[in-house]
């Protein structure tokens, strides 16, 4: 593994055609600055095409406290929106940038914590982790697109319970919620994650971008819409000449099957 860039908020390294982000406050919890949000920002802003799948953990014990509030105290309300649109800004391109990214979610996915995790493509939960959306209890609301992704994970009566009441989930009541996909034991996100970045390189890359950018926009549209955007890409992933070798490959009988989970 090559170590290509630290700083003092984000470290990252890079692993053939895998890029591992590590939110680098450990003692703040991982706690998100100004300085971090504009890491990730340049970050997934210019990302070489040697790079198919981002991972995003944090060091020590927690992924992401959210936030932090040192920062914040004093803005009035046009530092404030103007702060709201700088993390908009870099959680979409996390979400709509050039790779699928990965979240290993473990100790605390709190607030600012569980925004960055709702902006990327798979999420895994090792049992340690814990969700809260804590804002109302510090006169505040979410700021970072969580208002709109979040719910799209759990539904609005979840994210209303966790905001008003202060609700904390488990890994486990979060994963039956929807915001992990897989769910690990304590200390095993990172190599689960790599074992799907690994798969996820391999794919074809339109179909990588069909799945990122086009996906989350049928699902906004109307199903005659929908269906007709679905065509579209359909159309153009398979005129892309890798899926033309890929296709061959499978009914040439040199390509892997689909099998049951567990069957080798």
């Amino acid at each position: 593994m090559n170590h290509a860039d630290t700083s003092d908020m984000l470290s990252i390294e890079y692993d053939g055609p895998v890029a591992i982000l590590s939110l680098n406050r450990p003692a703040k919890r991982n706690a998100i600055n100004d300085a971090t949000i504009r890491a990730l920002r340049d970050f997934f802003s210019d990302l070489g095409p040697e790079v198919k799948v981002a991972i995003i953990q944090g060091v020590g014990e927690h992924f992401c406290a959210g936030l932090d509030l040192s920062e914040v105290r004093g803005r009035n309300a046009g530092e404030a929106m103007h702060h709201s649109r700088r993390w908009h800004e870099a959680f979409e391109r996390i979400q709509f940038g050039p790779v699928p990214v990965i979240t290993v979610l473990k100790g605390a996915v709190v607030g600012g914590g569980l925004e960055i995790a709702a902006a990327t493509q798979i999420r895994i939960a090792e049992s340690t982790a814990f969700y809260a959306l804590p804002e109302a209890q510090r006169g505040l609301f979410l700021g970072g697109g969580g208002s709109v992704r979040i719910p799209r994970l759990i539904g609005v009566p979840c994210v209303t319970d966790m905001m008003l009441t202060g609700r904390v989930l488990t890994a486990a009541e979060g994963h039956q919620a929807g915001i992990s996909q897989y769910l690990v034991g304590p200390g095993k996100g990172l190599a689960r994650a790599r074992e799907l970045a690994a798969k996820i390189a391999g794919n074809a890359p339109l179909t990588n971008y069909g799945v990122m950018h086009v996906l989350p926009r049928i699902a906004e549209q109307s199903i005659q819409d929908g269906m007709m955007t679905e065509a579209l890409m359909a159309a153009v992933a398979q005129s892309d000449p890798g899926t033309q070798q890929r296709l061959n490959a499978f009914v040439d009988g040199r390509a892997n099957k689909v099998k049951p989970p567990g069957e080798g």
